[in-house]
């Protein structure tokens, strides 16, 4: 019987990429085409990772799915305005598949959104499956990872996140967890998760994966 594919998970925004600022722009548009107050750039940072309903919930609720529909119209237009991924992702992507592991995406994004932002990006060929997260519970629920192995058959070893929703989440699916200091959430916010890593960077991941035997 063959085993499963050993597999690394990786959160999307904040981790893979540099996307806040687009997310932002596009999230404070929506605000802005109903001539509503928008907020602020860091009240809008500290709810990044959780479901884009929620989000606008916290600040217009009779008016989240207008916002929502704005959001959604505006983002794809705009989302790689500024996002780019972040120093070295690519590299690491890249040594990770040449030492055969498979690598997947878990994110709060809905998959549509997801897979066409990361083809905006050109990083598609750098991966094996990219999950979103549609009708089902977000992080800190394990669900997206879990659907997200399942499309591969794989094995998950680690969970890599900018937030401590991917660490909890990480967690739950029974995955080693390392969080990136480089994205929303600074490193005395991430070190409250315990993660098994709190780095600057991808480096230290690649340390802990060396080339899987050949079969």
């Amino acid at each position: 019987m063959t085993s499963p594919h050993k597999t690394i998970v990786f959160d999307l925004d904040g981790t893979l990429v540099d996307s806040l600022p687009d997310i932002i722009a596009s999230f404070q548009h929506a605000f802005a085409s109903l001539g509503l107050k928008a907020p602020t750039d860091e009240e809008v940072r500290a709810l990044i990772g959780e479901p884009l309903e929620d989000m606008y919930a916290r600040f217009a609720p009779e008016h989240v799915s207008t916002l929502c529909d704005l959001y959604r119209e505006h983002y794809p237009r705009n989302f790689v305005n500024r996002s780019r991924p972040n120093p070295g992702v690519i590299e690491v992507l890249r040594t990770l598949r040449g030492r055969g592991y498979k690598l997947a995406v878990a994110t709060t994004k809905r998959t549509d959104m997801a897979r066409r932002f990361v083809e905006a990006l050109g990083m598609m060929p750098a991966l094996d499956h990219v999950q979103g997260t549609d009708g089902f519970p977000h992080k800190p629920a394990p669900d997206v990872i879990h659907r997200a192995l399942a499309a591969l058959g794989a094995e998950g070893l680690w969970m890599v996140g900018d937030t401590l929703n991917d660490m909890e989440a990480g967690r739950a699916a029974g995955l080693r967890t390392y969080a990136v200091t480089w994205g929303n959430q600074d490193a005395e916010t991430l070190a409250t998760s315990a993660p098994d890593e709190l780095q600057p960077d991808l480096g230290r991941l690649l340390e802990h994966l060396p080339p899987l035997p050949r079969v």
